[in-house]
């Protein structure tokens, strides 16, 4: 787990607990994170976090995990053991415990068992596509099922042998008996519980019904005392039923409420657990923290830090409208830290070799600079120079553009912390390409400016061919080439807009030796490149976290 001490703004989440308390609802506050267990966390899944932990954190309350796995189908305790290694690693430490739903399962089954004997639930034999028939339209009522006036003896009955396993998958379900006129479609009689003849992950074999998120997720919270049931804003319209649940199976005290804020929407990127599944399930990705997905375990393999997403988050807002993020303001928190914070190393991406031809064949000397200007604590390491150098090919240019202030025929240039040096010859390879650049040095110009004050516009980063080591780096692009992949046609999808050159491997460069010894989860900014970390899953690689400067102003 990272130190994570992060901001938090006053919202509209906090003003309304504020007002409660002036009302009278002074309860601890007490949030939970309900994730499912089928697919990874991802940045979406940072906002809820954040809002559900920072609150409890803010007013002194506690903060719960519950794994909302009430799904035996799509769960895998692979997802769990992910997410709460996420969240840990976020910051976001569950004091208030670590839950699991299907440890209410024989508490849901008997709060079914009263709703069927006071009269408010009943076995339904209506297939799906007939429950969707009999539901209505926003602007017509339902009708009531031909089964919804079972006596209470048959529905119990009927709802023992479901639990038995006598009726196959889909045949029956346990439904709410409420309102099939209710203006709210979420009151027509939801389904409750249904058959599902599938292995629980940790619950094995013992049920063969289970209960759905709507009637599950109140009685979970209010068996554990959750007192804001923090969610995103699709379940605004499920509230009403949230409430229902609560009361009828009841009495709890305090009453959980339930108050919903809006997702978390990135450019281009996608949140679809679904989509993010067959992107790494058709090997599209490498896997789930590949360092392009949106997957809190991929911006943890690329060098992003807990408080770089927090502040992302925070500064993104908490608020119920519908907005879409633009993703450069997740690179600006990391940048901004990492400015502050990375050791600075050298790295040649796309290596030159350049003699020194005035140089010593077998002299090596030392020049100080600064592992981190930003950083007054720093300090300085001592970087070797000889006669054979590299330099990165694009600070090279053989025909310059207009105001290239890099090495040119005939120009000069001041290599950082070191000599200004003069190109005077090209070594080409036998298809005319140039492979070695000769040069000489003014070996005056160690300790600074010229003598004679003539002025040195360009300065470019380099290497001791001797003493630098070899290494892979990985640099990455967004995921997709669309921005809002809300706007994709109905005739297009997701696949259509997949970005195929999202990632570029530059092999044979030079980095550092003291990078050698570099461990994953370190991060440094490579002078004049960005900011880069190992790779976490091959060694003597570098994945690039973020770019080292771009036009995106924050508002």
């Amino acid at each position: 787990m990272e130190d994570n001490t992060f901001k938090t703004d006053s919202n509209f989440i906090h003003e309304i607990i504020d007002k409660d308390r002036a009302d009278g609802y002074c309860v601890p506050v007490h949030t939970r994170f309900p994730p499912e267990p089928n697919g990874y966390l991802h940045i979406g899944s940072a906002k809820a976090i954040y809002i559900n932990y920072s609150t409890a954190q803010k007013y002194g309350g506690l903060f719960n995990l519950r794994f909302d796995d009430t799904n035996p189908a799509k769960e895998d305790t692979e997802y769990v053991d992910s997410i709460y290694r996420d969240l840990l690693w976020l910051g976001a430490v569950p004091n208030g415990g670590v839950y699991y739903g299907s440890d209410y399962f024989d508490r849901c089954y008997e709060f079914a068992v009263k709703l069927i004997r006071e009269g408010k639930a009943y076995v339904c034999d209506l297939t799906a596509e007939q429950m969707r028939e009999y539901r209505g339209t926003l602007t017509e009522p339902g009708r009531n099922s031909p089964y919804r006036d079972r006596s209470v003896e048959e529905n119990l009955s009927l709802f023992e042998r479901m639990r038995r396993g006598e009726f196959p998958d889909g045949s029956r379900t346990l439904r709410a008996k409420i309102d099939m006129a209710s203006p709210n479609m979420n009151l027509r009689d939801p389904a409750i519980y249904r058959i599902v003849h599938t292995s629980h992950h940790r619950q094995g074999d013992k049920w063969c019904v289970y209960p759905l998120y709507d009637f599950a997720h109140p009685i979970q919270d209010a068996l554990e005392g959750i007192t804001y049931s923090l969610c995103s804003i699709e379940f605004e319209n499920h509230r009403p039923l949230y409430d229902w649940v609560v009361e009828n199976v009841g009495p709890f005290e305090p009453r959980p409420k339930q108050r919903e804020f809006a997702r978390l929407n990135v450019t281009y990127t996608v949140m679809s657990k679904r989509y993010l599944r067959k992107l790494v399930e058709e090997q599209l990705v490498d896997g789930w923290d590949d360092p392009r997905m949106p997957t809190i375990c991929g911006l943890r393999r690329r060098g992003f830090t807990p408080a770089s997403i927090f502040e992302f988050v925070r500064r993104a807002g908490v608020a119920k409208a519908y907005s879409i993020v633009d993703i450069e303001l997740l690179d600006y928190c990391i940048r901004d830290e990492l400015n502050r914070t990375a050791p600075r190393r050298i790295a040649v991406l796309d290596p030159i070799k350049v003699v020194i031809t005035n140089y010593p064949e077998d002299k090596t000397e030392y020049f100080p600079v600064s592992n981190n200007p930003n950083d007054e604590t720093a300090g300085t390491r001592e970087l070797p120079f000889t006669r054979e150098l590299y330099i990165d090919r694009e600070d090279f240019a053989e025909v310059p553009p207009p105001k290239f202030f890099r090495l040119k025929p005939d120009g000069e240039v001041r290599l950082m912390g070191a000599y200004i040096i003069r190109l005077n010859e090209i070594v080409r390879d036998g298809e005319g390409r140039p492979i070695e650049l000769r040069c000489t040095a003014d070996l005056e110009t160690g300790n600074g400016a010229p003598a004679d004050g003539r002025k040195i516009k360009g300065t470019i980063h380099w290497l001791s061919a001797a003493h630098s080591a070899p290494a892979t780096v990985m640099l990455y692009d967004k995921l997709f080439t669309i921005a809002n992949t809300a706007e994709i046609p109905a005739d297009k999808t997701y696949d259509d807009y997949l970005n195929r050159d999202s990632v570029r491997k530059l092999e044979n460069c030079r980095i550092e030796p003291s990078l050698t010894a570099a461990e994953p989860g370190e991060r440094f900014q490579f002078v004049r490149t960005g900011y880069f970390t190992p790779d976490s899953r091959n060694p003597g690689v570098f994945i690039r976290t973020v770019t080292l400067k771009d036009s995106y102003k924050p508002q």
